[in-house]
């Protein structure tokens, strides 16, 4: 991957914990809109939840979709920032490491559907924007359209087993909460 000036990108364990969310906003990131970034607080958190509400799901192959992912991106695992969490002040105290990890790597932005737990004006102190996926991957899509609608079909070709139409993966745009995302996809051609 070409260094850049990509914006980097904290995304919290409640945008990984989908399936369908994690792919969408993975596949953005490959095409080098922008830089993952998460934590072993924040994947042990999403990997967790997935087991207990899932357990048809098998560990080992939540752990390979791991691997693939730290594998896929150039250092996404962010570490050492504790230090940072004693300066932070949110709602939900255990949600102050998803901050210092973001405070660490220097992020610009961190992704969550958790806005509520992420006070705006706390995280202006760090230079940091709370974003929800919807607006996250609507503004990737303004400013590269071209490279979003790769991403969507990109994830439409991996999704064999069924097969899915455009517009039935933009239904579940719509059922996983990206309404807008969803819109701004069905509105455009390759």
């Amino acid at each position: 991957m070409a260094k850049d000036s990509k914006t980097i990108v904290v995304l919290d364990a409640c945008v990984l914990y989908s399936a369908f969310m994690r792919d969408i906003l993975l596949n953005l990131a490959e095409q080098g809109i922008y830089e993952p970034k998460w934590s072993d607080i924040i994947t042990d958190e999403w990997l967790r939840n997935l087991l207990q509400n899932r357990p048809d799901l098998k560990e080992s192959n939540l752990r390979r979709t791991i691997g693939f992912m730290e594998q896929e991106f150039e250092n996404p695992n962010v570490t050492n920032f504790d230090h940072h969490i004693p300066t932070i002040q949110l709602p939900d105290p255990d949600d102050r490491h998803v901050v210092a990890c973001a405070i660490q790597c220097k992020a610009e932005i961190i992704v969550t559907t958790n806005l509520k737990d992420f006070p705006p004006d706390e995280l202006a102190k760090f230079g940091i924007i709370p974003q929800h996926p919807d607006d996250f991957i609507c503004e990737l899509f303004e400013k590269r359209k071209g490279d979003a609608i790769t991403a969507l079909n990109v994830q439409l070709e991996k999704l064999k087993n069924p097969p899915r139409t455009k517009e039935e993966l933009l239904e579940t745009f719509k059922k996983q909460g990206l309404i807008k995302a969803a819109e701004l996809f069905a509105q455009s051609t390759e």
